[in-house]
């Protein structure tokens, strides 16, 4: 197994009970609810450098590549695993409004508060972290660094793949 990611496996359903910026009348979302579609799946934390001037530019540049696309869709989390007193759900709404985010946003400290259920499912390696899932469900992507051409790239490959 690689050490970070899970670049050709199926992925696991999630486990954020926190959501922010939600659909009308929903309450949660689930990976489930992607189900045939290409979803983009961003890790931040508030407090990250990183994510505020490489991740969301480059989340915001792709979504807005595909606004006109059924199948692609996008969901950002806040996937804690250090900092929890500053990487609050609070913390992860103000996100949304510096950023004008207009996808559903989770808040995801883990189950036992010290460490993301996603950053441990998913092997990621911190964040920002982009992982890319395509229609048949396989993660395509997964990593720390992810430019605007690449995610542009990889998206409009896997939206000619057939699902088997």
């Amino acid at each position: 197994m690689q050490q970070y990611g899970n670049v050709g496996e199926k992925p696991a359903e999630w486990n954020v009970q926190q959501w922010l910026n939600l659909p009308s009348a929903k309450q949660t979302v689930q990976l489930a609810d992607y189900q045939g579609k290409i979803l983009y799946l961003y890790c931040f934390q508030a407090w990250c450098p990183g994510c505020h001037s490489h991740g969301f530019p480059t989340l915001l540049e792709t979504q807005n590549h595909f606004k006109d696309s059924d199948d692609v869709e996008f969901v950002a989390i806040q996937t804690v695993f250090e900092g929890f007193e500053q990487n609050t759900l609070d913390a992860a709404g103000q996100v949304i409004k510096r950023h004008g985010l207009s996808m559903p946003v989770g808040h995801d400290p883990g189950p036992d508060g010290r460490r993301s259920w996603i950053l441990e499912n998913y092997h990621t390696g911190g964040t920002p972290w982009a992982i890319i899932i395509g229609k048949d469900g396989i993660v395509r992507y997964s990593d720390f660094r992810l430019s605007t051409s690449e995610a542009v790239g990889l998206i409009n490959q896997l939206q000619t793949m057939k699902m088997k």
